[in-house]
């Protein structure tokens, strides 16, 4: 699984606090502790007002990369913020995101020309997010398409499928997996991600879901997840369903987190 460290978003209140106050050693600490849990990017998104966003961003992205040499996800649903602040990356990352609503495309892809950078694409459009399953796939051939005229390759990319909360949508998790299905029979590299917690809106006991959809979503084929590494539950659900699915030989890796004290109870 392919985690994306959710925890250094302003739109948690602690951490729009530590952005407002230039807070380094909070964004620092929060940095550090997610690429320890086992976080493969960290997302670093300011959700500031427009005119603040950029030099917000930057900051955390000074921040992040004098902390950990965990790879960034720049995130910001305004492309080109993330085009002004792409050149203080110290190493290729995630781009946070491309959809086929307006010129993200246009304006994200052309940065990845010639490097190794990733991009998390958006089954979305000008119209928003479609229901049905065949609108998803057909958005997703089109930015596939798109991406490969500046070299992008599927395995640099990682679809969200957008996931509908199951509270509005009964067949959600079923048309998730069935998105995935289709993707992946015209893009076999190509990476499945989601913002896993979409799915439990509106319901009580968010947490159960969210866990249980997050074992459903591995067996379906999800590989990548904007995630809170730290909760230890989450990531015990994560290395539990890649053993029962026998993508853990003799379980070697649930077994070296439980010792690492990633899973399992804390221990006092």
């Amino acid at each position: 699984m392919i985690i994306i460290g959710e925890k250094i978003n302003g739109t948690i209140p602690v951490v729009k606090e530590a952005i407002e106050k230039r807070d380094a050693a909070f964004i620092a600490d929060r940095a550090v502790k997610q690429a320890e849990a086992g976080a493969d990017f960290i997302d670093v998104c300011a959700s500031t007002a427009p005119e603040l966003e950029i030099e917000a961003l930057k900051w955390l992205m000074s921040v992040v990369q004098d902390a950990t040499d965990t790879p960034l996800c720049i995130d910001s649903p305004n492309p080109n913020v993330i085009e002004s602040v792409f050149k203080y990356a110290n190493k290729p990352g995630l781009l946070n995101s491309i959809s086929e609503e307006g010129n993200k495309c246009e304006v994200l892809l052309p940065l990845m020309e010639g490097n190794t950078w990733e991009v998390v694409g958006l089954t979305c459009d000008n119209r928003g997010i479609p229901n049905d399953v065949q609108t998803k796939v057909d958005i997703t051939r089109i930015m596939v398409e798109k991406a490969a005229k500046y070299g992008v390759t599927p395995e640099r990319m990682h679809i969200d499928p957008c996931v509908m909360a199951l509270s509005t949508e009964n067949s959600s998790l079923l048309n998730f997996a069935q998105e995935i299905k289709e993707i992946r029979a015209l893009y076999p590299t190509i990476h499945i991600t989601s913002g896993l917690s979409n799915i439990s809106f509106g319901l009580p006991v968010r947490a159960l879901m969210n866990k249980t959809f997050m074992a459903l979503a591995i067996q379906a084929g999800m590989d990548s997840a904007v995630m809170d590494p730290l909760n230890r539950d989450m990531m015990g659900t994560i290395f539990a369903t890649y053993a029962l699915l026998g993508k853990d030989k003799h379980c070697r890796k649930y077994s070296k987190a439980f010792r690492q004290g990633k899973i399992g109870p804390v221990v006092k």
